[in-house]
């Protein structure tokens, strides 16, 4: 008998690929998969441990799952970093969850599954591997013109507010045969861009295989049209990789720089291991290097002990820069954090939100300006699909990842076709093109 599996995906794109993962090896072994809650046997949440906002949200959905599982016999799995970091927590005896696999344990979870629909006994798998990279499974793609590639798992960096090491484990890359095998297959399934992941891909390393030699040979495999990248960490960003940027047509011009705090005391605290000076001097060669690199960035504000001060650092730096995009957060105490084990979490949170809320201030006025100043200029846009506003215009996104929309005019623009727009408007976060001189 084939179950039918609702998958739910929670935090970030290194969760949706593994939520690819999840579906390919399921289907390998008869389980179906539905996007309406009523149809499903089986209910999984695959999580994301990294703040407490996301953590909330997964409880209250457990909660609300409580009376149809006794009503329907549905079973519950949950699965990602948060099974891995909270397991003990989870699997109390008044749970909802009958199974519980960590970001390593996938392989196992058609047999855990199994059994669950036969007994409803709680079973769990949350061993961490130090070579689990599933690089023989080659995920399916519900996109048709974008798609997410895994170039390495865990992390070594031990930021010390920062759970991925303890949920993910230690930083492993994946063979680049492995990973040139995928990207093939994606460009033979009509997939027009990639975006290769890891929680440092600076670190990538198999067998004199740097990031850069793999970027480039992926950039090079016909039928992609675009390569991204995320993220980079500012401590080893090597030149050679602006180099690349710089010189192959398909690598787009586009970094993800998480600066997370612009004091050094923070940054220190936060074992970053670079200073605000070596931030500043990155991205100006960057900038200089490359004048139409579009740079964005990850910034936490209320850091354990973040004094007014500190956080005018990061104020000052974020101007200085004046970054196309950022990823403001409050800092959230995670279990097993170095953070979470030494520092106490004593910003009140009224302090947390107006920090956020200026910088969420000051980053608009930034993205606006920067975005404005492309008015009346042509861009490239690989069209992705309908506007959310309207189905009277494509969406899309610019070679420096800038969400763009513009009216359908003809059949010679669709998805997965980059079409040549006139930018007439721009708000801090969306280009509005008024016209389509050219498509390609």
């Amino acid at each position: 008998m084939s179950h039918a599996v609702y998958l739910e995906t929670f935090g970030c794109q290194m969760n949706e690929y593994d939520s690819d993962i999840i579906r390919t090896i399921l289907k390998q072994h008869d389980f179906k998969f539905t996007n309406h809650l009523d149809d499903a046997d089986v209910v999984l949440m695959n999580t994301c441990a990294i703040r407490e906002s996301a953590q909330d949200r997964i409880h209250g959905r457990l909660a609300g799952l409580k009376r149809l599982k006794h009503e329907r016999g549905l079973v519950v799995g949950l699965l990602g970093c948060m099974a891995q970091n909270l397991k003990k927590d989870l699997m109390k005896a008044d749970s909802v969850i009958d199974v519980l696999v960590g970001p390593d344990g996938y392989r196992k979870l058609p047999n855990l599954l199994t059994k669950a629909l036969d007994a409803h006994h709680p079973r769990m798998e949350i061993t961490l591997s130090e070579s689990e990279t599933y690089a023989d499974i080659v995920p399916e793609q519900i996109d048709s013109v974008t798609a997410l590639v895994s170039i390495m798992r865990g992390c070594d960096n031990f930021c010390t507010f920062c759970v991925v090491p303890y949920t993910r484990g230690r930083e492993r890359s994946q063979n680049p045969e492995s990973i040139i095998f995928e990207v093939r297959q994606l460009a033979n399934n009509g997939i027009k861009q990639v975006t290769l992941l890891g929680q440092n891909v600076n670190s990538y390393a198999v067998n004199g295989t740097d990031f850069v030699d793999l970027i480039i040979r992926v950039a090079d495999i016909p039928g992609i049209e675009r390569v991204r990248f995320t993220s980079p960490h500012p401590k080893d960003f090597p030149e050679k990789l602006i180099d690349a940027i710089i010189d192959h047509p398909r690598i787009c011009k586009h970094i993800h720089l998480p600066l997370q705090s612009g004091s050094d005391r923070i940054l220190e605290l936060m074992n970053r291991t670079y200073t605000q000076q070596a931030f500043i001097d990155l991205a100006n060669d960057m900038r200089n290097r490359c004048p139409q690199l579009t740079l964005t960035t990850d910034v936490i504000v209320g850091f354990c002990s973040e004094s007014e001060e500190d956080f005018a650092d990061t104020y000052r730096v974020m101007e200085k820069i004046g970054f196309n995009a950022a990823f403001t957060f409050m800092y959230s105490e995670r279990k097993n954090t170095i953070a979470a084990r030494h520092y106490p979490d004593n910003v009140p949170q009224t302090v947390k939100v107006d920090r956020v809320s200026r910088l969420v201030e000051l980053q608009n006025r930034m993205s606006r300006q920067l975005n404005r100043a492309l008015i009346g200029k042509k861009l490239k846009v690989l069209v992705q699909g309908n506007a959310k506003k309207s189905e009277d215009q494509w969406m899309g996104r610019t070679d420096g990842n800038t969400m763009a929309v513009f009216p359908k005019t003809g059949k010679e623009v669709y998805p997965g076709k980059t079409a040549t727009i006139t930018i007439s408007d721009a708000t801090s976060h969306t280009l509005i093109g008024e016209t389509i001189p050219s498509f390609q």
